[in-house]
């Protein structure tokens, strides 16, 4: 009996707690993930003044034919890349190949980076930044990034998710440092998927 009474007040603290707590938003998993980080005072890159403010980051609603299966091929020599960023820093990054596909009929092609020095937990990473027709529209001006596993390569194709594309930083605050998307990483089509721009 002790037991029950003991599972019962576990059960009102834990309910007591939770009351006022705002659910995490999102229709994704993606989406849910990337609120919570922003949610989070710990890892978001919202000013104070702005965290208090915030109720979720804009999403464009999710579609399919933003998700595709892109051809991937890999460059031999894979040159060096010295991206400018928004501040001072430049950062070194070298091409790791081309992915091809097509969205609305179009054949579309972007390069693909790779950290020349990744930070430990990060070597498997791929950078994928681009532009688009939304972009100063209802996305970020400055174009947002994919983030893809060097893992997630078969038989030398990589799903790319569109849906996932976020905004660098900097969209959030001046404090940060990211790399300057190149013009030739440009698409021709609206890719209306991923975050939205951030209104401040």
């Amino acid at each position: 009996m002790k037991q029950i009474y003991l599972l019962l007040l576990i059960c009102v603290l834990i309910s007591c707690n939770n009351q006022g707590k705002k659910p995490i938003l999102g229709k994704s998993e993606f989406q849910k993930e990337m609120n919570a980080k922003f949610k989070d005072a710990s890892t978001s890159p919202l000013t104070k003044k702005r965290l208090r403010n915030f109720n979720g980051l804009e999403f464009f609603p999710i579609s399919n034919k933003f998700k595709v299966t892109a051809k991937l091929t890999e460059t031999k020599d894979r040159p060096i890349f010295k991206f400018p960023t928004t501040t001072d820093r430049v950062a070194v990054y070298e091409k790791y190949g081309v992915i091809s596909f097509s969205i609305d009929e179009k054949d579309l092609k972007l390069d693909i980076y790779k950290d020349k020095n990744p930070n430990e937990g990060y070597e498997n990473h791929l950078f994928l930044p681009f532009l688009d027709n939304t972009n100063g529209k209802t996305s970020y001006a400055g174009g947002r990034f994919i983030d893809v596993l060097t893992t997630d390569i078969v038989n030398g194709e990589i799903e790319i998710d569109f849906n996932k594309a976020y905004n660098p930083y900097c969209a959030y605050s001046d404090r940060y440092s990211c790399p300057i998307t190149p013009r030739n990483n440009y698409l021709d089509v609206e890719v209306k998927a991923g975050v939205k721009a951030y209104k401040k």
